[in-house]
């Protein structure tokens, strides 16, 4: 039920002060300069009450609170901790699309721990790199962990009644990197990696699954399946369980390593005594050293997932089968690929003409 008080204020001009009181919900208040507008809002929000529509929970409630809410089912926990930082304790209703597109600004004019250059080798140019910034990708991530938690707020709690990161304009994200191993390349890395039989091991599953460094060094004997020749995948990226292949050298390999396996750690790549609270074996130093034995430069690990992906359009694989292998939910971040394909399309487009009877 709606009540609305006339007041007179010190300036002489009157105003509406009206509350509205339903049973199950908080009061809610709010004050006009119209006694029509105050009747307005008090039939709409009485309405919106009874129908579950109103949100007013949204003054009422924190992004922390909101965030407790949501953390277990958040996939990205990391950024969802930043926007904590951020939000906080302020009320869900002051989250708005003009706050955050602040926020996209900030984060896109920031420096991050990165250098904005390769090392080149040489000290005193290296010395002079400076950092780069976050790429218009990296800052849809971190948006795309608010809007998640957002969306919680919206559909599952209904403490807000529209997520403001539907009107936030996402930067634009470039084609994405794609740098592959040459035949001769790939022969120089691998030559330099076999003396290492652990960075081995991890650099030819790299490239012989394209899967990703955390994927591939977070192994544990039971994701190996010797029968089949498979391994499973289950913390993802993107959360999916997905299969690769073990095959060629990797399966021989691993197959020789599962002979001499610790009994009391089922890790495939443990860390070290000297670093047992970390989550796996560290090659990172070991990598470096490897590169430049084999003087190849403006090359990451990340790349080997790269060069996977490229031999295998290279190799006439749809995009459709690569997008699967690499664990990918769309086209569009294969697409990067797809002009290393246009011998295999031209071939195709032959058979098509040869069968239609109009080929050469």
């Amino acid at each position: 039920m709606a009540t609305i008080q006339k007041r007179a204020g010190r300036d002489g001009k009157t105003s509406y002060r009206v509350q509205v009181r339903l049973k199950g919900f908080e009061p809610e208040t709010a004050s006009f300069e119209r006694l029509t507008d105050a009747k307005e809002w008090a039939t709409k929000t009485e309405a919106d009450m009874r129908a579950g529509r109103h949100f007013g929970q949204s003054k009422r409630h924190t992004f922390n609170e909101l965030a407790d809410e949501y953390q277990t089912h958040a996939k990205d926990p990391d950024r969802l901790i930043y926007w904590r930082g951020v939000f906080g304790s302020d009320l869900l209703d002051s989250i708005t699309p003009a706050r955050i597109s602040k926020e996209r600004d900030k984060l896109l004019s920031e420096e991050t721990q990165n250098f904005a250059t390769p090392a080149t080798g040489d000290p005193d140019a290296d010395a002079r790199r400076t950092k780069g910034k976050r790429t218009g990708a990296t800052v849809n991530r971190y948006l795309a962990a608010l809007s998640s938690c957002l969306a919680y707020g919206v559909k599952t709690l209904e403490w807000i009644e529209r997520n403001p990161c539907e009107r936030i304009k996402k930067p634009a994200e470039s084609k994405g990197r794609v740098r592959f191993l040459s035949d001769d390349e790939r022969e120089r890395i691998l030559n330099a990696c076999r003396p290492h039989s652990e960075l081995y091991l991890a650099v030819m599953l790299s490239l012989t699954t394209g899967a990703r460094k955390a994927e591939i060094m977070s192994l544990r004997w039971g994701q190996i399946n010797f029968t089949r020749q498979i391994i499973t995948l289950s913390k993802t990226k993107n959360g999916e369980t997905r299969s690769i292949p073990l095959v060629g050298e990797a399966f021989t390999l691993l197959q020789e390593r599962a002979k001499v396996r610790s009994l009391t750690d089922d890790r495939i790549f443990p860390p070290t005594s000297k670093a047992k609270k970390g989550e796996y074996l560290d090659l990172e130093t070991t990598w470096r050293a490897a590169l430049r034995t084999a003087a190849i430069t403006d090359f990451h690990w990340h790349d080997l997932r790269h060069t996977a992906a490229s031999y295998l359009t290279m190799s006439g694989v749809s995009l459709v089968e690569v997008a699967k292998v690499l664990g990918h939910r769309t086209l569009a971040m294969v697409a990067r690929y797809s002009h290393l394909s246009d011998e295999h399309i031209v071939a195709t487009g032959e058979k098509l003409a040869a069968r239609l009877g109009v080929g050469k």
